[in-house]
């Protein structure tokens, strides 16, 4: 069994007003480069980043090779949409030599404070079950609403998960959803994809998907508040041996 992290970089940021929020430098660094560093001291085998084609240069240059990111063994072209994307850094793995049995994880370069613990604990579960996603519990109440934005429904607290990233998947069946949403995609049919979990529900929408609870600091950098809460998390992590 081997394990590919294949980690998103391609986004553009229209909520950071289109500035790319995987180069943002966070004390120094790029916001990249800390889960790309989880990852290298996990036990995942391979890492593969998929990045605007305008910048698979950069990517190399001044993050992976400056920082000795020994684990990527490919830095590829994404596409127009996050399923594109991410279908294009399965094609890598599949040329890479992965097949039914190893298993993918598909993680937002966004994300840079996953640990590399959780990343095994991951990866432990999804041995056991083939599909398992990094999520923790709501801590607000949730309200369902209708179309004109009055509350139907009050959903129970604790039935609530607000779903993160890595999320992974046997190999071949994640890659066989991807292919499958493609396919979709390119006849024309209107596909809403928020996340790869529910590239698998699409494919098979009775197949179980774990949940595993991770640190609630596993943020996605998003808006400029979370540029400042991002630096106190790396101040605290520095303070505590991290």
């Amino acid at each position: 069994m081997k394990s590919v992290a294949i980690v998103l970089a391609a986004g553009k940021g229209r909520r950071m007003g289109n500035i790319r929020k995987q180069y943002m430098l966070i004390k120094g660094k790029e916001v990249l480069f800390y889960s790309l560093w989880a990852f290298m001291k996990s036990k995942v085998d391979d890492i593969i980043i998929v990045c605007g084609e305008e910048d698979i240069d950069y990517v190399k240059e001044e993050i992976v090779e400056k920082y000795g990111v020994s684990k990527v063994k490919s830095v590829v072209a994404g596409g127009s949409e996050r399923y594109y994307s991410v279908h294009e850094g399965l094609k890598e793995a599949k040329r890479l030599g992965y097949e039914e049995g190893d298993i993918a994880l598909i993680h937002d370069g966004a994300r840079p404070f996953i640990l590399s613990t959780e990343i095994n604990a991951l990866i432990d579960e999804t041995l056991l079950c083939k599909a398992c996603i990094a999520a923790n519990k709501a801590k607000d109440t949730v309200k369902m609403v209708d179309d004109e934005g009055n509350v139907a429904q009050t959903p129970e607290r604790d039935r609530v998960w607000m779903v993160q990233t890595p999320q992974c998947f046997d190999f071949a069946l994640i890659k066989e959803a991807y292919d499958n949403v493609i396919q979709r995609a390119v006849r024309g049919e209107f596909i809403q994809i928020t996340d790869d979990a529910m590239v698998l529900e699409y494919f098979a929408p009775t197949f179980k998907i774990k949940l595993v609870e991770c640190s609630y600091n596993n943020i996605k950098i998003t808006t400029p508040e979370d540029v400042v809460y991002a630096e106190s998390i790396i101040e605290n992590r520095v303070k505590e041996g991290i």
